[in-house]
């Protein structure tokens, strides 16, 4: 087969290179920014996703760096614990639950990958019965035998293949998001959700541990919020845009204000996604990741998903001769399964706990979480997400219910 196209260098971009070079199918990775530099904030590496990433040799590395998440923690917005569950290896699974800043992720990836073509800036694509060919921006072309589009949510590639879609859609929920370096709290190892949309929600776990034994914490901020501005994953944002809203938010466990004051970094982000496609090949032409199918993040998945797609795209091009075939199988296999993913995002991901006890008792306190809500409906809650977006026991230990 001849050379496999990728265009993004990001977390699915690189995956996918990862996935081809194990099994010695040729590719080259094209990324339109010239340069690599350490962007973003954490990232959670499900064990659906770690399962994969280990299969490539790379659970030692990513330990080096990454916390590993042993919990799940759900609050009020009074401080009140409503539920809490093991995470990873610390629930019985054969893979843990990574929790690492996106540029350490993106880093060991790197490092694996190779030559990364930079400053080659696709901007629109032309197959035939024999190839693709991808134009850049400088003038430049490669031609392949596949095109896979890893440029995320403004994908060139999507574009071209839907000129008349829609803008992304937004959520009515606007987020901030940030890292603080902060002594650990709850144990070092567990994610906190806390609070909910209408008064606003945050998301807190550590990503990084440092020698004098604080940890690099990344938090997230969420209310619903009727404007925003267009959607940027880099636009840099104030504490003050949103500090009033968690002012007395002071907890045994843990003093958010304080917290957010020491931030080190500040940035704003619109929640959007967009409508689940009908298809994502045309011919020698494919989608991945957030080019495919961006979520909103409310179930620690985006990243989880993309590699997801790459393993199984990588398979298909491995057993079917035919790269159209191969292509048409991929998105068999991913497009439904990571359509309903985007949808119970929307609808009801892990942080429904949160609406449920919101609602029931008019966001007040309450006495015992027992009278508000029982273990079974909560434990229900969050199985089902686990069910949905494929890291439940029974999918990744299937040896457990096996006959």
């Amino acid at each position: 087969m001849n050379d496999i196209l990728i265009v993004g260098g990001g977390i699915g971009g690189l995956t996918l290179s990862l996935e081809l070079k194990r099994r010695a199918i040729p590719h080259r990775i094209f990324e339109a920014a010239p340069a690599i530099k350490p962007v973003g904030v954490g990232v959670n590496l499900l064990p659906h996703s770690m399962k994969i990433l280990a299969a490539l040799g790379l659970e030692t590395a990513l330990s080096r760096t990454a916390v590993q998440t042993a919990e799940s923690h759900f609050y009020n917005r009074y401080g009140q614990l409503i539920y809490r569950e093991p995470l990873g290896r610390a629930a019985g699974l054969d893979w843990p639950q990574f929790s690492m800043h996106r540029a350490d992720l993106h880093a060991v990836l790197m490092e694996r990958a190779g030559e990364v073509g930079l400053g080659r800036k696709c901007v629109a694509f032309e197959q035939n019965e024999q190839r693709v060919t991808l134009q850049f921006e400088d003038g430049s072309s490669a031609r392949g035998a596949v095109a896979v589009g890893c440029d995320g949510i403004h994908s060139v590639l999507r574009a071209q293949l839907y000129p008349a879609e829609a803008a992304p859609r937004y959520s009515g929920v606007n987020m901030w998001r940030g890292v603080t370096r902060w002594p650990p709290f709850l144990g070092g190892v567990a994610m906190v959700r806390a609070g909910w949309l209408a008064t606003g929600k945050m998301v807190i776990y550590p990503i990084r541990r440092h020698a004098d034994g604080a940890q690099l914490v990344n938090w997230v901020f969420e209310v619903e919020t009727p404007n925003y501005q267009q959607w940027d994953w880099n636009r840099k944002a104030r504490i003050e845009d949103f500090f009033a809203h968690v002012a007395d938010w002071k907890f045994d466990w843990l003093d958010v204000p304080a917290m957010l004051r020491a931030a080190e970094l500040v940035l704003e982000y619109p929640m959007v996604d967009k409508d689940p496609l009908a298809r994502w090949s045309f011919g020698r032409v494919s989608l991945l990741g957030d080019a495919a199918h961006p979520m909103v993040p409310r179930g620690s998945n985006g990243a989880g998903q993309a590699i997801l797609d790459a393993h199984a795209l990588a398979n298909c091009l491995q057993r079917e001769r035919d790269p159209v075939a191969a292509l048409a199988t991929y998105e068999a296999e991913r497009l439904g399964l990571t359509s309903n993913v985007v949808l119970e995002n929307r609808r009801n991901p892990p942080d429904a706990i949160l609406r449920e006890v919101y609602e029931r008792t008019g966001d007040r306190p309450f006495a015992r979480i027992e009278d508000v809500i029982s273990a079974a409906e909560l434990r229900r809650i969050s199985d089902r997400y686990k069910r949905i977006a494929g890291y439940d026991r029974a999918t990744l230990n299937p040896q457990e219910t096996a006959p």
